[in-house]
């Protein structure tokens, strides 16, 4: 009992810093892993084996493999080819989500996402029409597309190896398409069709619906002697600039007037902290002759590359060597040739000095940028770029290699030939010798943070099966399920594991899940695949909140949305996710063991 107790007090703190997200994930994970094992739950000598464990190896070889895809031009030819589906918006959402969702179960679901997202901006422009139409859908259709495959997301290999430690033997590739399929399926007909419709039509401040809609930046324009608007009034100055644009503050010396009056005067020397959009500060700064943060850095290197920079709008996404950081710790233009312009961040505007700011997953960025080498640049800060990056067909040597290694690695997994770990990291290898990936291109692929999850929640998953906890819980569900039909548990197990993956990470929800899927199974004397199928479905399932999964946080601030948006199109979306997914579950996977 004590150890019981112990366990699910530690458990109970580690959901809960989860859900606070003050601290990242993955040292939360750490903390638990380091508190079961100075509380003798978890032996010291094995409490680092979970790293080594084949779902952590094979998340990480998928992820060097998708960036493999990426660089082939795979994806770049489909999203070529949505060019041509017109403006209904039915169609364009159809469109975008079927191709996000296939791309999605062979790939990581994130970059799949990154990839597609400068394509709906594209269409929602041309189409005249805010982007909110088109992000949120496609992040929820990237979500579902994972379900289809043994790769397409980590809870499907965690669970696969729950399953082989049931019964001796993994899920196969496939395993998962009968009922990912039909959930999929289901899913973008209800999002092209009706799903889009819910989701609020917001329109920037000037009623311009060309561009995606970024409520505003945050950048900082200094009065230097050059200026023209030195010893003018704030009222003056806007009164001769004709762009939408709001002045947060004056920042002259150690004094900062936040909220200046029309009548305030600017001196020289003075820095304004301005919120506008990319248009606004550009014609703020070109109207009084005003010096924007970070261009002042680039005139200080005369050389050639500083001279060749161009405007870059990219999203910080996540794992990012951002996050978390400030422009200032970072010193961006001199590890990295980059100065920051501006930080956009939906639902909070950035206070104080840029500098100063701390950068999150999700923020969109102004960059002034080497524009020779705008994607590895991009690539190596984490960023994902907002506009369409130049598709290269030039090298079908890539293309052939790239998917001719993937394709014999799924096959190789398919038929038996090889495990799954073995058969993706030997893909992961061979991209990398024949140059498809670069050595440093295939270890940022990996989600760091991810690993080091997994690796410290697998122990934390394996104590609290050895106490008894895994037991105590399925328990409870036997008895609230208890006189009924076995559906009415695996809905109670599909629901609760749906509500956690909304707040936590799903690879970690999948992690504490899949033991008590099995446990309740046998309780209950039925068949062990389909409850851990209702975890996979229920895993994959973050479509309430903008937290619950990358997909959904990338498309916050280019969507305009808020936190409660996401319910609006969600919940009805999950509504038929679990009555759809019950039913395909109990047709594929009877719920009684044969014979």
């Amino acid at each position: 009992m004590r150890d019981e107790i112990l366990i699910f007090s530690v458990l109970g703190v580690t959901l809960a810093m989860f859900v606070w997200g003050r601290v990242r994930y993955d040292l939360v994970a750490m903390m638990a892993l380091l508190a079961v094992t100075i509380l003798g739950l978890v032996d010291p000598a094995v409490a680092f084996l979970g790293f080594g464990h084949p779902a952590v190896i094979t998340v990480a070889a998928i992820l060097a493999v998708s960036k493999g895809l990426q660089n082939a031009g795979v994806v770049d030819i489909i999203a070529k080819a949505l060019k041509r589906v017109g403006n209904r918006p039915t169609v364009q959402v159809g469109a975008l989500g079927t191709t996000a969702a296939i791309c999605s179960a062979f790939m990581n679901n994130v970059g799949a996402l990154a990839l597609l997202m400068p394509v709906a901006l594209r269409m929602a422009r041309s189409a005249k029409r805010s982007p909110a139409y088109l992000l949120m859908p496609l992040a929820f259709c990237s979500l579902l597309g994972g379900l289809m495959t043994l790769i397409g997301s980590p809870p499907n290999i965690i669970v696969s190896s729950m399953r082989r430690q049931a019964t001796g033997e993994p899920f196969g590739f496939f395993d998962f398409a009968p009922v990912g399929a039909g959930v999929t399926i289901v899913g973008i007909a209800f999002i092209a069709l009706l799903g889009w419709r819910l989701l609020p039509d917001r329109k920037p401040a000037n009623g311009d619906t060309i561009g995606f809609d970024i409520a505003e930046y945050t950048a900082e324009l200094t009065v230097t002697e050059d200026s023209k608007f030195h010893d003018a009034t704030i009222q003056e100055l806007a009164t001769a600039v004709d762009a939408d644009f709001v002045i947060l503050a004056i920042l002259r010396g150690e004094r900062r007037l936040s909220a200046p009056s029309g009548f305030e005067t600017i001196h020289k020397g003075d820095t304004i902290l301005v919120a506008a959009d990319h248009e606004a500060i550009k014609a703020l700064r070109d109207a009084g002759n005003f010096e924007l943060a970070g261009e002042d850095n680039a005139k200080e290197d005369e050389t050639d590359a500083a001279k060749d920079l161009t405007v870059v709008e990219a999203i910080v996404g996540p794992g990012s060597v951002l996050a978390g950081r400030t422009p200032a710790q970072l010193n961006l233009r001199w590890r990295y040739g980059v100065n920051l312009l501006g930080v956009s961040r939906q639902g909070s505007r950035v206070r104080g000095r840029l500098r100063d700011a701390r950068l999150q997953t999700g923020d969109v960025l102004m960059l002034h940028i080497p524009a020779d080498n705008t994607s590895e640049t991009l690539s190596m800060l984490g960023c994902l770029p907002l506009a369409e990056r130049a598709i290269d067909l030039a090298k079908p040597r890539r293309l052939l290699l790239g998917t001719g290694i993937f394709v014999c690695a799924v096959a190789a997994t398919v038929v038996g030939l090889l495990p799954v770990q073995i058969a993706f990291v030997l893909a992961a290898v061979l991209m990398l010798l024949t140059k498809v990936v670069t050595l440093r291109e295939g270890y940022d692929a990996v989600d760091w943070p991810v690993i080091v999850l997994l690796g410290a929640m697998i122990p934390l998953g394996d104590a609290l099966e050895s106490t008894g906890g895994t037991q105590r819980i399925a328990d409870l569900m036997l008895w609230l399920g208890e006189g009924r039909a076995p559906i009415v548990a695996l809905a109670i197990l599909m629901i609760v594991t749906l509500l956690l993956s909304d707040v936590v990470n799903n690879a970690a929800v999948a992690v504490l899940m899949a033991p008590v899927a099995v446990r309740l199974a046998e309780g209950m004397n039925a068949s062990v695949d389909a409850f851990l199928m209702a975890v996979v479905l229920g895993a994959s399932s973050a479509f309430l909140t903008p937290i619950g999964h990358q997909s959904n946080t990338l498309v916050l601030a280019p969507g305009g949305y808020r936190f409660g948006d996401y319910a609006r199109m969600g919940v009805p979306l999950t509504v038929i996710y679990v009555i759809v997914g019950l039913a395909a579950i109990v047709v594929v996977w009877p719920l009684r063991p044969e014979g």
